[in-house]
């Protein structure tokens, strides 16, 4: 085995990607797949990138969790991958590719890389009538969304822990959301399905969110700004009668270090 990666970061979310072009890569194998990210005896991340050739768009995404299960979209992977495929000189300063939930757009702004995520329905939306407004929604991937206070105190193991009990229903997996509003500042932590712990933080949660705050109200704004362990992304968004349209999730992206893998 001597296999070329390259790790990205995203706002704290981490990834290993692979160019694929050549289909040389055991995508089928993932017990591989989990050994690469496992942090103790592998490069170590949040999940695995595959880029892949596709006759009509500039490039396929397939992405792995690093339990070695395919999920649904990344979006902070698919902001990496745009990244890739301009550093691979695939593309120039936009991108249009397919992934798991089907076509999506990217841009590169300077250091902002851009992603344009899927139409999401109000009666796609699922409230909870509870006291911390606890909400579904489905970003492209599940989210349910728990409102909390003092969330950097939260201990999210045992919360999410009671609540995959609550949420059984879900029986291919949530990612748990917890969100809190303080002195104007939006702060999300998120714990996801497929790395089963928490990360420094999520796209499609962090759009997810937006999509809520809008929904009930908090905030009428068309840009908002979530922070994360990790580090802060925005989200721009627009809504007609029956859905948020033309969402936008838009951050940072760098390349923190290449290198072959030998055997594992």
């Amino acid at each position: 085995m001597n296999q070329k990666f390259y790790k990205y970061d995203a706002a704290g979310n981490d990834f290993v990607i692979i160019d694929n072009r050549l289909n040389v890569f055991d995508s089928k194998n993932p017990k591989l797949i989990r050994k690469i990210c496992d942090r103790s005896i592998g490069v170590g991340s949040d999940g695995l990138i595959l880029l892949q050739k596709h006759k009509n768009l500039d490039f396929e995404m397939i992405y792995f969790n690093s339990d070695g299960s395919q999920s649904g979209f990344c979006a902070n992977g698919s902001r990496c991958i745009t990244h890739f495929a301009n550093y691979l000189k695939i593309i120039g300063n936009k991108a249009k590719f397919v992934a798991s939930d089907g076509i999506h757009e990217s841009a590169i702004d300077g250091m902002q890389i851009k992603v344009k995520m899927n139409d999401i329905k109000f009666n796609e939306i699922k409230s909870y009538n509870d006291s911390k407004m606890t909400t579904f929604i489905d970003s492209g991937s599940p989210h349910i969304i728990f409102k909390t206070k003092n969330i950097s105190e939260l201990d999210i193991f045992s919360e999410t822990s009671q609540n995959k009990e609550k949420f059984s229903e879900y029986s291919e997996g949530l990612n748990y959301n917890y969100w809190d509003l303080d002195n104007n500042k939006i702060t999300l932590r998120t714990f996801e399905r497929g790395v089963d712990c928490e990360t420094k933080s999520c796209g499609s949660g962090s759009v997810a969110l937006a999509v809520l705050l809008r929904f009930n109200s908090i905030t009428d704004s068309e840009n908002i700004l979530i922070s994360m362990p990790g580090g802060d992304l925005q989200i721009s968004l627009k809504e007609n009668d029956s859905s948020f349209y033309d969402i936008w999730l838009s951050g940072t992206v760098k390349q923190v270090f290449s290198g072959n893998l030998k055997s594992l």
